[in-house]
């Protein structure tokens, strides 16, 4: 953690940490293209709405459709987007996580299981047909704080861990919000112009319903 500074919301100044992360993903990003995974909650919608904002056309976003979501949100998540002028591609990935599921009662097997279906199998493919260099994502300082401090491990952390994300799966990950925590993350989708319905809405664990469902994971009983 001693390498990551945190901004808290007395120190943030929205408008400009906008600008900075926007000056920051095109400086590093340069003339490449760069995939973004959209989830729908607040820290994966503002980095949407940045990287679009610093990337344009270089920006690839996808929706995965695990199968573990609330009901119809997938679809809701991407209409939303697209009113707001992103392209948003939406990937049927429930065969591939169900797969990595099976079996599975232990809750951090099912953390294991679905960060490595979604880093290696799902997202890989798109990385790799993309030939992207870089994946956006919207980890926040207190994923990073719960992981290394053995609380839960955060599906999301991978170079704090130790991963080198390049020679594991072949990208760079990007990390726009990891100086924030969620007060000060609403604050920047808020002033980026996403609505309450996504800037406020309460968090929904990224292994969503895996982390619900008790026992074995099997699309009947998440319905």
């Amino acid at each position: 953690m001693s390498n990551i500074r945190e901004i808290t919301l007395q120190q943030l100044k929205p408008s400009a940490f906008i600008r900075d992360q926007v000056a920051e993903l095109q400086r590093t990003v340069g003339d490449h293209t760069a995939i973004n995974a959209l989830s729908g909650g607040v820290d994966s919608s503002a980095v949407t709405l940045l990287a679009h904002r610093a990337l344009g056309k270089q920006l690839k976003t996808y929706f995965i459709d695990h199968g573990l979501m609330r009901d119809g949100e997938p679809q809701r998540v991407v209409k939303l987007f697209r009113d707001l002028g992103v392209p948003v591609i939406l990937i049927d990935g429930r065969k591939a996580f169900y797969g990595a599921l099976k079996g599975k009662t232990d809750p951090e097997q099912k953390r294991q299981a679905i960060t490595d279906a979604f880093y290696k199998d799902v997202f890989g493919k798109l990385v790799r047909a993309s030939k992207a260099r870089f994946l956006l994502q919207g980890t926040i300082y207190t994923d990073v704080e719960e992981t290394v401090a053995g609380i839960k491990r955060q599906h999301n952390i991978l170079a704090q861990l130790g991963i080198d994300t390049r020679k594991a799966y072949g990208y760079t990950v990007l990390e726009p919000l990891i100086q924030l925590r969620k007060p000060a993350v609403r604050r920047v989708a808020r002033a980026l112009g996403l609505p309450a319905s996504v800037f406020a809405r309460p968090p929904f664990p990224g292994p969503a319903l895996a982390a619900r469902v008790i026992g074995a994971i099997t699309p009947e009983r998440v319905e």
